[in-house]
């Protein structure tokens, strides 16, 4: 039995791309669960503006609480919106170039055709 050295492991095409390949999957399950997060937090933001001008306008009572809550959702909304946005944008980069790197990778390969079956 013979064991491949990390040099050798790494100058095989077809365990790096298997390697870039995972790592994709990852950066998309990232980008994802982003994606989710920044439509809760446009959610929570819309649901405070709406609390504070439903106040303004004597809709609601205007209470401290229930001011401080809406002031918080919207804040904390805006701060997990920006966060998750930067995030994604961050993973979404190194995605594109990870899919360059394999598709790269890929072109380096000498494939043949397969004829169809008769």
């Amino acid at each position: 039995m013979q064991v491949k050295t990390d040099h050798e492991t790494e100058d095989d095409p077809h365990d790096e791309i298997a390697r870039l390949e995972a790592q994709i999957e990852s950066l998309s399950d990232t980008i994802e669960g982003c994606r989710k997060l920044i439509l809760l937090a446009k959610v929570v933001v819309a649901g405070g503006a709406i609390a504070m001008l439903a106040m303004l306008f004597g809709a609601i009572r205007g209470d401290a609480l229930v001011l401080a809550g809406a002031m918080a959702a919207l804040m904390g909304g805006i701060v997990v919106l920006g966060s998750n946005m930067s995030t994604s944008n961050q993973a979404l980069a190194k995605m594109k170039d990870t899919e360059a790197r394999r598709a790269a990778l890929i072109d380096q390969l000498e494939l043949r055709d397969v004829p169809p079956a008769a």
